[in-house]
């Protein structure tokens, strides 16, 4: 790709029919089986070539729907094989896909089919079909539906059967690159969800950028096994990316049994939010300390070689004494983490929140680098990331190339380039407040705050509305403390509060997974509820460990001083998590103000 960062492509979906073209037989999908239990057999192999011949298919039958160029189909549905089929088989007629989460409500669902004026809806499952007919008569522009679980790919492809191939490579032909290829809904932690317009040059920028510094992963001899939400601009990119470079993608969405999935499929790379590293080294450490004093000695040991190994590699590389430790530690406590994410998993990207350069640092010394990016729906994923050479544990790297940042006045990061996207649908208030000219050029306001290294690596330090200034005046960047405090194996959730307030506090909520095997460590009940122990003494304790931590890392005035122990999790389900895991800060603070008051009610 030119090094402006304008790929000579003008489609998305042209990679597929280039790959069956020149390497047909490289594998492109790998596909979960099934035994007539329903329990996983293994994974079939799609050739490039088949992947093709399915996506011609699909797309033939959207032609045969009437689905005119230009025009909207949302597609509601889990992580699974057919997102990225009827993706593709739109993209390659130049029909805009419109991702809808699988938890979506009726309400959100109504809302993004009406406000992108979709003519045709997939979703997968009876409880979406049952949603989708509550709200059907309230979405006039809507004419076609499909249900991926009533075969849906099989209707489309015998509806289709007339369609001439040569029609659907007419309207491949005739897509510019300027072409809108997306309305992804942001999340929506505030406020009603406004639709990014992609086009397929963002997207094409996005694809040929991270998988061109990332080649070591992005390619043919490659694999990964998908888990986030393919609705999610970061799992759109990786699964375009995927295809792009001919690496193997496979999908699931059974986070219940990931470990299992990731042990049959065995991914050379995975991509995940921090939440999930975090889970995997709470798990760890909560496995050994839960089997004896001398194996939670092991761990803790193997965890503090691990982290300074990795420091040492940004240095003058570890001595003789630390690899031997290492190695040590390798066979008895690294070796089985890495089996977790199937054995073979060496590289890991990261986005989404925050990673922490602990975790960081941590996960390379045990073997697997993870290498952080940001960006938001708004650059079309990464828009900064760490890639082989260019790596900095603890920042979210350099721009990608033909991209620029600059940090404002109130230091609120502002960025330029090719996988910007080109505003919001129907809402040019909107747009003009993201996007805004200065010194003749535009930019995209993040609403992050960040600094800048002299080498070019961009840190967040904080949300530019999610700022807390204390009565004091202080000013306090939350994300800081949460990150310290989640890392607790026991932690769930933090809010950190105390805006207008005399000191800082924070709400905590206990991992579900975690707390049976705490409950066991200190001879408690063991199938005790969370809400039985959000005042014990001990649990207290255990967490104000967690805190300590955390007001290392902040001066006294930013420091935590007091918290509350909630009786339940905040999850997606609940509605106080998004689809991505990230927190809607004001919807639990709307749901937690008594918690919130009480916290202030007395003196610390």
């Amino acid at each position: 790709m030119p090094s402006n960062g304008t790929p000579p492509e003008k489609s998305v979906a042209q990679c597929v029919f280039d790959n069956a073209r020149t390497r047909p037989d490289v594998i492109a999908l790998r596909i979960r089986t099934t035994a007539a239990d329903g329990s996983t057999t293994g994974w079939r192999d799609v050739t490039a070539a088949e992947f093709a011949a399915q996506v011609l298919a699909t797309a033939r039958g959207l032609i045969a729907a009437g689905i005119q160029p230009g025009e909207r189909l949302a597609l509601m549905s889990r992580t699974r094989w057919e997102w990225t089929l009827i993706d593709f088989a739109a993209l390659a007629i130049g029909v805009v896909v419109v991702p809808v989460y699988e938890t979506s409500s009726a309400e959100q669902l109504e809302w993004i089919i009406t406000d992108s004026e979709s003519v045709a809806v997939i979703v997968e499952t009876d409880e979406h079909a049952a949603l989708l007919a509550e709200v059907r008569d309230r979405t006039p522009t809507l004419k076609h539906q499909w249900q991926i679980n009533d075969a849906a790919v099989d209707k489309l492809a015998a509806a289709g059967s007339a369609i001439q191939e040569d029609e659907v490579m007419a309207r491949l032909a005739a897509i510019d690159s300027t072409d809108l290829a997306s309305l992804i809904y942001t999340s929506g932690t505030t406020g009603r969800p406004k639709g990014c317009r992609l086009t397929h040059a963002n997207l094409l920028a996005e694809v040929f950028e991270i998988t061109d510094a990332l080649d070591l992963v992005f390619n043919t001899k490659s694999s990964t096994l998908l888990f986030l939400p393919i609705a999610h601009v970061f799992g759109r990119a990786i699964e375009v990316g995927a295809i792009a470079s001919g690496t193997a993608l496979g999908h699931t969405a059974d986070l219940k049994n990931l470990v299992d999935d990731l042990g049959s499929f065995r991914p050379r790379f995975v991509l995940s939010v921090p939440r999930v590293f975090e889970k995997v080294y709470n798990a760890s450490k909560q496995r050994a300390h839960g089997a004896g004093k001398a194996k939670g000695a092991i761990f803790d040991k193997a965890e503090q070689v691990a982290v300074a190994y990795s420091e040492a590699l940004d240095t003058r590389g570890p001595g003789i004494a630390l690899k031997i430790q290492h190695t040590v530690f390798d066979h008895l406590v690294y070796s089985k983490i890495r089996a977790a994410l199937g054995g073979r998993c060496d590289v890991a990207i990261s986005g989404g929140a925050p990673l922490g350069a602990r975790l960081g640092h941590f996960f390379r010394g045990l073997g697997v680098t993870i290498y952080e990016g940001y960006g938001l729906t708004e650059t079309t994923a990464g828009i900064f990331v760490n890639v082989p050479g260019k790596l900095k544990i603890g920042t979210v790297g350099p721009p990608v190339p033909g991209s620029t940042v600059r940090i404002a006045e109130d230091g609120e990061v502002l960025v330029s380039g090719p996988v910007v996207f080109d505003g919001y649908w129907r809402n040019e208030t909107a747009t003009a407040e993201a996007l805004q000219d200065i010194d003749g050029k535009r930019w995209l306001h993040t609403g992050d705050i960040g600094e800048i290294d002299n080498d070019g690596f961009l840190t967040i330090t904080g949300r530019k509305k999610e700022l807390i200034v204390t009565a004091g005046g202080k000013n306090v960047a939350p994300a800081v403390l949460e990150d310290r405090v989640r890392a607790h194996w026991l932690v769930s959730q933090c809010l950190v509060v105390g805006d207008r307030q005399p000191f800082i506090a924070a709400l905590i909520t206990i991992d579900p997974e975690a707390f049976p095997a705490w409950l066991s460590q200190r001879g408690k009940t063991a199938n005790g509820d969370v809400a039985d122990f959000t005042e014990d003494a001990d649990l207290h304790a255990e967490i104000q460990q967690a805190i300590d931590d955390a007001n290392k890392a902040v001066s006294q005035a930013e420091a935590i001083k007091k918290f509350v122990i909630l009786p339940a999790d905040w999850t997606e389900a609940s509605g106080e998590l998004t689809p991505s895991l990230k927190l809607k800060r004001r919807v639990v603070m709307d749901d937690c103000a008594a918690e919130i008051a009480s916290l202030y009610a007395s003196p610390r």
